[in-house]
């Protein structure tokens, strides 16, 4: 309860609500306190002055039997400066130096002859009337400020408690629901963070399964391969010079299953703190050459024309050489499956790192998806040769976790272009 909102804005305006009635009771009491010795001090001034006008210079019988009814002291001041008294009246006649003063307590009014003194009681009696009115306002302001925080919290804790609701269901599955978007400007953002937070959730979700849906795909192909050659080798089905080709043909699917379940194992690894990278300033020129001695090779074979292009001076780079060759190998791999024969495939080297290719290209809204999980997969396994929908969202976390960027777009060679760069190793 005492974490809940509401509990926290009824005991804030509680809080607010005393200070506010203390503080104005002080300042309260200051003032009159204040006002009331001006009063009382110009009041037996005003009388003084009535004494010294009508009776005298010193005042006699009634007048001072009329004075000390009223608890006012008369001193008389002789020639010779003798005062003569009430003790306590004649003290504070001494205190304020025969001076008309407010002194310890006493309000000293003097004239030639005499000197009016006053206990100065005023603070008393209108403290305590003062400090009785701040406990009745504290107390009614307290009640008020209760009642009005317990509507106040519960009228703002409402929709964030729907919110609340909806992110729970959120969280055992629901994607249907919606928090409602109205209250205070910082509620309704809150309830549209919620409702943004399950439309990307959604979508996620969505492509993952679309990607995993694929990877079981590819998994599916080299494994049906690698058990009907196996079946067929281990039932004597095949012989002689065939079990050399089924033998190949096996480790061919063998590897492409390797290799799908290490690049999937890097991409759930990348977010990891463990996952092991040797960063180092690197030279780029002898690990671009050493990637297009394979490539060209490869490029070859399936006769697309295979394109170097590295400057004579070293460019040395912040980074992990044997990943950012995991990298180059994975976007090359990229290139050779979609370029057709005739046409080339790019490995550039320069202020950036760049791998083109003079196949069919992309889109430009699929330049922007094109490091998603699956998403070209997806959208292209029916009408082009594809990858595992892994290779380019792995290339992407390796290049982000090195510290550089990567981004895709149009090549001049009329395919995709996908330019790296690195930190400066310098």
């Amino acid at each position: 309860m005492r974490s809940s909102l509401a509990f926290r804005i009824t005991a804030l305006c509680l809080a607010v609500a005393g200070i506010a009635v203390i503080v104005a009771g002080l300042v309260s009491l200051r003032l009159v306190v204040n006002t009331a010795r001006e009063v009382s001090r110009t009041a037996l001034a005003n009388q003084a002055d009535t004494v010294a006008d009508q009776i005298g210079e010193t005042p006699r019988g009634r007048v001072v039997a009329v004075l000390q009814g009223q608890k006012i002291s008369v001193v008389r001041i002789g020639g010779n400066g003798v005062l003569r008294g009430d003790e306590a009246a004649v003290q504070a006649v001494r205190d304020a130096g025969r001076k008309s003063e407010v002194t310890g307590g006493w309000i000293v009014e003097v004239r030639d002859r005499f000197a009016l003194v006053q206990e100065a009681d005023y603070g008393t009696s209108t403290t305590r009337k003062l400090v009785r009115n701040i406990a009745l306002a504290l107390g009614l302001g307290l009640l008020i400020a209760g009642v009005a925080g317990l509507v106040l919290g519960n009228l703002l804790s409402r929709p964030l408690r729907r919110t609340a609701g909806v992110a729970l269901a959120m969280s055992s599955g629901r994607r249907d629901l919606r928090a409602p978007e109205h209250g205070p400007t910082e509620v309704a953002e809150v309830a549209g963070a919620v409702n943004g937070l399950a439309d990307a959730l959604r979508r996620s979700e969505s492509r993952q399964r679309e990607f995993l849906l694929s990877v079981s795909h590819e998994l599916r192909t080299p494994l049906t391969a690698v058990i009907g050659f196996s079946e067929s080798l281990a039932d004597g089905v095949v012989t002689g010079p065939d079990v050399v080709d089924v033998g190949r043909t096996i480790q061919g699917e063998a590897r492409r299953l390797d290799r799908l379940v290490s690049d999937l194992l890097d991409l759930a690894r990348l977010g990891a703190d463990d996952f092991r990278l040797d960063v180092a300033p690197v030279d780029l020129v002898p690990v671009v050459r050493a990637a297009a001695d394979v490539w060209h090779a490869r490029c070859a074979a399936k006769g697309v024309v295979f394109s170097l292009e590295v400057p004579d001076a070293p460019v040395v780079v912040s980074t992990d050489a044997r990943r950012i060759r995991q990298v180059m190998d994975g976007l090359l791999e990229n290139a050779v499956r979609v370029t057709p024969a005739g046409r080339v495939v790019v490995l550039s080297l320069g202020s950036v790192l760049q791998v083109r290719d003079g196949g069919p290209g992309l889109s430009e809204e699929d330049y922007a998806i094109a490091f998603d999980r699956g998403a070209l997969h997806a959208k292209y396994s029916t009408t082009r040769p594809v990858g595992t929908g892994v290779g380019l969202a792995l290339v992407h976390g390796l290049v982000t976790r090195l510290g550089g960027t990567i981004t895709a777009g149009p090549a001049p060679e009329g395919g995709a272009c996908f330019t790296m760069t690195l930190p400066s190793g310098v």
